[in-house]
């Protein structure tokens, strides 16, 4: 219930929500409207070090007035949480003191794999497949942030 009051209180201050898939060579990228109720990908940021990568996020949360962010957690099937969790983990500490944001973790299992079906069914070859995977997956677990939010999980 808390988690959608603070969504409630974001959409009142016009703030927006950033969804973030982070890989080892690129970040997905995705937002939601003004209304929190869609997450569209909004394409990759090609990772160039943590420092770079944090001034970049924080100019795009800046420019699009982004008032929280969420990292995707990468969690085991099992729920056991490994080196990815825990990178993403500190990714997340990371991009909070960088830009000031309340930063928050979503569980991602299953994002690239339904988005990479979903590109593909709808006619994308591999390579498009590559180019856009990252973004759809931040769109998939930003939705399913979004979803948590209006379920008052």
């Amino acid at each position: 219930m808390r988690e959608a009051k603070k969504a409630d209180e974001a959409s009142q201050r016009g703030g927006r929500i950033l969804g973030l898939d982070v890989g080892s060579k690129r970040i997905g990228l995705a937002l939601a409207d003004l209304d929190l109720a869609i997450a569209l990908p909004e394409g990759v940021l090609e990772r160039r070090g943590l420092a770079r990568d944090l001034a970049a996020l924080g100019a795009l949360a800046r420019e699009r007035g982004v008032s929280r962010i969420v990292v995707g957690h990468p969690i085991h099937m099992s729920g056991r949480r490994g080196p990815e969790a825990a990178s993403a983990e500190a990714f997340a500490r990371a991009l909070g003191d960088a830009t000031g944001l309340p930063v928050e973790l979503q569980d991602e299992r299953w994002t690239s794999v339904e988005a990479d079906r979903a590109l593909r069914a709808s006619g994308h070859g591999a390579r498009a497949r590559r180019q856009h995977v990252d973004a759809v997956a931040a769109s998939l677990l930003l939705r399913a942030w979004l979803g948590r939010q209006r379920a008052g999980a």
